[in-house]
């Protein structure tokens, strides 16, 4: 049984790891392997604009998911959120890994991301315990999996690399929010639904550039 201590520390490892390390994928990427189309000098800026938002919110994934296992006192439940954490580290990579591969960047507002996603994640447990702090998983992960749905429709038809991630993702964000319902997640009051969207998007505006 780790201590209040411990899972402070595990959980400011996390965040180190997470904002300043390159991040190791457990998983292999979905990429599959064929000779790399050419991409216009347009097509790659968008792409990589694109996959810099998504890298971005695997930052914010993984902030709300540290914060939400130190502040659960159920075992089962915070092995739950590690387990989910874990997968979003293979999304971080394969985001990662992509921008290089494009020539981009991520977000230089990374450190401002992840602190903004833990405090939400650590009020959340706070104010409404376990329940509503899953009721959120389940919110954010239907809007990003929807976010991602939209950028399917948005990234370059010759992009096979950028797609097959972002398609991999969404399917990952989808199962990580019926394992959060189907752990007693509540729903959400429409207007935090609202609200939760409104703070994605001005997140993607602002990640898209800088």
């Amino acid at each position: 049984m780790h201590t209040l201590t411990d899972r402070v520390l595990s959980a400011a490892d996390s965040a180190l790891r997470t904002v300043l390390a390159a991040p190791k994928s457990a998983r292999p990427s979905p990429v599959v392997a064929q000779p790399a189309p050419t991409l216009s000098e347009a097509d790659k800026r968008l792409s990589g604009a694109l996959m810099r938002v998504n890298h971005v919110g695997e930052v914010c994934a993984q902030a709300l998911y540290t914060a939400q296992a130190l502040g659960t006192c159920d075992a089962q439940l915070r092995s739950q959120l590690q387990a989910a954490a874990r997968e979003e580290t293979d999304h971080l990579a394969w985001t990662r890994e992509r921008l290089d591969q494009l020539g981009d960047r991520v977000s230089l507002l990374n450190p401002l991301w992840y602190a903004g996603a833990f405090g939400i994640g650590l009020l959340a447990g706070a104010v409404g315990g376990d329940r509503l702090s899953l009721g959120f998983v389940v919110e954010t992960e239907r809007q990003v999996e929807a976010h991602l749905d939209s950028h399917l429709d948005q990234l370059p038809a010759a992009d096979a690399a950028s797609r097959a991630i972002v398609a991999q993702m969404k399917a990952d964000e989808a199962a990580h929010a019926d394992a959060a319902l189907h752990a007693g997640g509540t729903p959400l009051p429409a207007p935090v639904r609202s609200l939760m969207r409104a703070a994605a998007k001005v997140m993607t505006t602002i990640a898209h550039r800088i």
